[in-house]
């Protein structure tokens, strides 16, 4: 089992910063960009086809060149560009917003989770500990850097400061999905395959999951080797290209897998 969760510790982190970024998807809501969402009707980056996020991503470019001091733009285009792996220039983007911003949350927020993409992981941390503070003191911590902060401990291999970071977050939004997720996502790169399935099982099945619980999910039921269930569950609720995409990613995780067990048998 440790075996398969070292063999993907990779890709597997890279599942968990996108439950990361749809933590800052839920912050901000300024003029017509909203974080995590563009265009007619607010459809959700994550619901879009690459054709519509070649869209997103030109107007959103547009948009920024214009005004590059407007935050909710800036995540906007910072989010599209990390979507589409240009995360070394999500994290420009997110230093040159937060230079207008230096203490607003929302823009520390997503620039650390810019900086935790592009593996600045103790930039990361910093700044999103800087980013709980900055409104000042609070007899009420945010959940979402809270659970922020614990994805990037976890991608530190500081596990146990990591759930206690999601606890503290449950704590003010029980049953959160992106929360569940995370803690899922974290025994999943502890080995503990079975409580990760517990735990994405729930983040999936909650009001508000969204697909990339949906696609932490079927990693983790195909970690298994449960391979058709798992892609029933990538399937579900999405475009066929969308659908496609996650099994495909799926099927190159299980390529990695095979070739890694291989490997080792060699090496006997």
């Amino acid at each position: 089992m440790n075996r398969i969760v070292s063999m993907s510790r990779g890709l597997v982190a890279r599942f968990c910063a996108l439950t990361l970024v749809a933590s800052v998807a839920a912050c901000a809501n300024v003029s017509q960009f909203k974080t995590g969402s563009i265009g007619h009707g607010g459809q959700p980056l994550t619901d879009m086809s690459e054709t519509e996020l070649a869209r997103a991503e030109t107007a959103l470019a547009t948009a920024h060149a214009a005004d590059p001091a407007d935050r909710s733009i800036g995540i906007g285009y910072a989010t599209v560009l990390r979507m589409g792996g240009r995360d070394g220039e999500a994290v420009d983007v997110m230093r040159a917003v937060a230079t207008h911003h230096p203490d607003d949350p929302i823009v520390l927020a997503s620039y650390g989770k810019a900086q935790a993409a592009v593996g600045a992981l103790d930039d990361a941390l910093d700044t999103i500990r800087r980013a709980q503070t900055a409104g000042g003191p609070s007899d009420q911590p945010d959940w979402l850097l809270l659970s922020a902060e614990g994805a990037i401990l976890d991608q530190l291999d500081r596990s146990e400061e990591a759930r206690r970071r999601y606890r503290e977050a449950l704590d003010i939004a029980p049953d959160e999905p992106s929360i569940l997720s995370n803690i899922g996502m974290s025994y999943l790169l502890s080995g503990d395959l079975i409580v990760a399935e517990s735990y994405l099982s729930r983040a999936a099945a909650a009001p508000g999951a969204d697909s990339r619980m949906r696609q932490n999910l079927a990693l983790v039921i195909s970690l298994q080797g449960r391979v058709a269930e798992a892609e029933r569950v990538a399937r579900a609720e999405l475009s066929v290209e969308q659908a496609e995409a996650n099994v495909a990613y799926l099927h190159a995780i299980l390529g990695q897998q095979r070739a890694s067990a291989a490997q080792t048998d060699q090496n006997g």
